[in-house]
């Protein structure tokens, strides 16, 4: 045994001498190692493309999330859910994960960036009503999640939402990034709901064309061309196919939008130092309506240019702690309302509450927005807005802070709107004997935030709000029911509603 094993050691050590040596006596060119290397041009995390002289960074968050009498920490505005009754969902889940994208190149014309947001979410299933009269059950809800129905088993099946995707070179943006009207805090001065007016938006990103000059000392001009369609339409009523249904739901009419003609047209001027931003912001906005019926020969309303202006201030380090802020908007609107409710921010409102009123099943509260209405024959009636929104965070140590919004915006329609809508036979069979009819509303939230951040980009918060729709008819409606709301026919009091919505967020960034 002692021999055999001598032998195979050796006849081992012979082989392996053997392809030593035919080894050495090939020409093999061993491949370069390419190493990525750290690019500190533009701060921390970014590194080079091997082979290339462009850096690239990659961070993002995952999140989960419990928003409680609310869905993607909105409020209960309609809907079944506004119904306050077995069908409003209490809470609701979600899970996210956010991939960043950013690339830079410097060239001779100056940087070369490209951005992209990427967020891939898995919603619970949230109730939506059955719309059959017979409510409840598995297929009354919608599968927020995913884009089939549960039973085809794509109940693992999430979302993809593409928030940004953007070029910037020479000083322009082309491409889908946060229009230039909003705040850099868009609708979110110290908050996570979405739903707040008082500003703009687009949080998620429009595309756009938009030149920005730098002036130095953080002073620079942007000018900017927008497409409106997805983000800055609210509604475009044509009154003449207005329904008793469509008006208890908060819409006066059929909405009535043409096709797309013109960019929004947008110019905002900032100054951003270290006490904080100034920013003014104007954006003009083009009504282009269909036709008056169902055939082209029916006529259509001229075209109406709407406009809104913005300012927006931020004090940074305030003397109530380090780090400590206070961000603050107000806008005004003329037939461009999504420049203060902003496109994550609800459009009809139809909720439901309890009553005192002798013989009234309940009450109700329902309005709506526009950029403008009109009747056939008629052209057309700009819808004014104006509102805004502030908030303020504390931070009473480098782990904990906790902030305070609150937010207004309000909603007029001029005379000749208001005989369009409140003359109708819609509206006449729907109010009883004495009731006043106006269209007019306002809409307030407050709120509070605390969050709590125990190690490095990990952060726990908490939220709670109220929300108000301060409705103007006055009377009681003869509520034509719901069953989809699950609300019968019967007389409901017109009634002021408030609804009350909380967020449990946890959010690791890397």
């Amino acid at each position: 045994m002692k021999m055999v094993k001598s032998l195979l050691l050796g006849s081992t050590a012979g082989l392996l001498a053997a392809g030593g040596v035919q080894a050495a006596d090939l020409p093999v060119k061993a491949k370069p190692v390419e190493y990525v290397k750290i690019c500190s041009l533009y701060g921390a995390g970014f590194y080079y493309i091997p082979g290339t002289d462009t850096c690239i960074k990659l961070d993002g968050y995952l999140r989960f999330e419990i928003p409680g009498h609310a869905t993607n920490f909105g409020a209960y505005y309609s809907g079944a859910n506004a119904a306050n009754n077995r069908l409003s969902d209490y809470f609701y889940t979600r899970s996210r994960e956010s991939l960043n994208i950013d690339t830079r190149t410097a060239t001779q014309y100056g940087l070369l960036r490209t951005y992209a947001n990427l967020a891939f979410s898995w919603s619970s299933r949230g109730y939506s009503g059955a719309g059959t009269g017979l409510t409840g059950g598995a297929t009354a809800y919608a599968t927020a999640g995913a884009p089939g129905a549960q039973a085809d088993g794509n109940i693992a099946q999430g979302g993809l939402g593409v928030y940004y995707a953007f070029i910037q070179f020479a000083g322009f943006t082309l491409g889908k990034a946060v229009s230039q009207f909003s705040a850099p805090w868009a609708n979110y001065p110290a908050n996570n709901f979405d739903q707040l007016p008082g500003g703009g938006g687009t949080i998620t990103g429009i595309n756009q064309f938009t030149y920005t000059a730098d002036f130095g000392q953080g002073i620079s001009l942007s000018v900017s061309a927008q497409d409106p369609v997805q983000h800055l339409q609210s509604n475009l009523w044509n009154v003449s196919a207005i329904t008793t249904a469509g008006i208890v739901g908060g819409a006066y009419g059929a909405n009535d939008f043409g096709g797309n003609r013109a960019p929004d047209l947008v110019a905002m001027l900032r100054v951003d130092q270290a006490w904080g931003l100034f920013q003014a912001s104007f954006a003009a906005h083009d009504n282009h309506a269909g036709y008056y019926g169902q055939y082209e020969t029916s006529g259509y309303p001229s075209d109406k240019w709407g406009w809104a202006g913005q300012l927006a201030l931020s004090i940074k380090n305030i003397p109530t702690g380090a780090g400590d802020t206070i961000n603050i908007q107000g806008v005004y609107t003329n037939g461009a309302s999504r420049y203060n409710f902003q496109d994550i921010a609800n459009v009809t409102y139809s909720m439901f509450g309890g009553t005192g009123l002798a013989g009234a099943y309940g009450s109700i509260g329902f309005a709506g927005v526009s950029d403008a209405v009109f009747v056939a024959g008629s052209g057309m009636e700009l819808t004014t807005t104006y509102g805004m929104n502030a908030g303020y965070t504390h931070n009473w140590d480098p782990q904990w802070n906790t902030s305070i919004y609150g937010a207004w915006g309000a909603v007029r329609y001029n005379g000749t709107a208001k005989g369009y809508i409140c003359g109708s036979a819609a509206m006449a069979a729907l109010l009883t004997a004495g009731s006043t009819c106006n269209p007019d509303f306002d809409l307030w939230v407050i709120g509070t935030k605390t969050a709590w951040t125990p190690v490095k980009n990990l952060t726990f918060s908490g939220e709670v709000n109220y929300s108000q729709l301060n409705q103007s008819y006055a009377g009681s409606v003869n509520f034509p029911g719901s069953t989809g709301a699950a609300k019968p026919p019967a007389v409901y009091e017109f009634k002021d509603q408030g609804t009350v919505s909380f967020l449990f967020r946890a959010q690791r960034n890397w």
